[in-house]
């Protein structure tokens, strides 16, 4: 990974940890201070956001096209100024994406790389879901918290609009799709 991407991946992350952070201090009964919410947001939220990217790189390398992380300015203003406007109600996620080129993906390529960020989000939200009934308060919280923004990201990304990743996954396959969606929005309303 080159300097200019790291770059852009750190500004992304902080920008919308800032961002959930608002939200989270919507909620008193789990963050009652900023001090708290930040860090806890941004080590849950940075394993999300970053290896949701960097599973979409990986996976679009490893098919052999040139992909690389470019932040979206105006999705990180949206993040940020949404979050502030209305106190952290309401977020739109889009700091960024991963830019694919070099090679023309097939549809179940292209649908496999698009998934793979909202599966690698699944996969920590169960993570943190793990931690979340630990007798010790802050590793539950984290855990809570974790699951909570990860099983978020995953069904955020899953919406079938472009640029998100769900309509290239109902693309490629529906039923996919569907499993996908249902399952990490039924973790963000019920399971967490």
């Amino acid at each position: 990974m080159d300097k200019s991407e790291l770059v852009q991946l750190l500004i992304s992350w902080v920008t919308i940890s800032l961002a959930f952070s608002l939200t989270a201090m919507q909620a008193p009964r789990f963050f009652p201070a900023f001090a708290v919410s930040f860090p806890i947001i941004l080590l849950t939220l940075g394993v999300g956001f970053i290896f949701h990217e960097l599973g979409h790189r990986w996976l679009a390398r490893k098919y052999g096209c040139i992909a690389f992380y470019k932040m979206w300015w105006p999705g990180l203003a949206l993040a940020l100024g949404l979050a502030l406007m209305t106190s952290g109600r309401l977020i739109f996620a889009a700091p960024g994406a991963v830019m694919i080129g070099g090679k023309r993906l097939s549809l179940r390529e292209e649908g496999t790389v698009a998934l793979m960020g909202p599966a690698v989000n699944i996969a920590a939200g169960l993570f943190f879901l793990a931690l979340a009934g630990s007798a010790n308060n802050i590793v539950a919280l984290i855990g809570t918290w974790g699951a909570y923004v990860n099983f978020f990201l995953a069904a955020f990304n899953l919406i079938p609009f472009p640029p998100l990743d769900g309509q290239k996954v109902l693309q490629w396959s529906p039923l996919a799709w569907a499993i996908a969606i249902g399952f990490a929005g039924y973790m963000v309303l019920f399971g967490v």
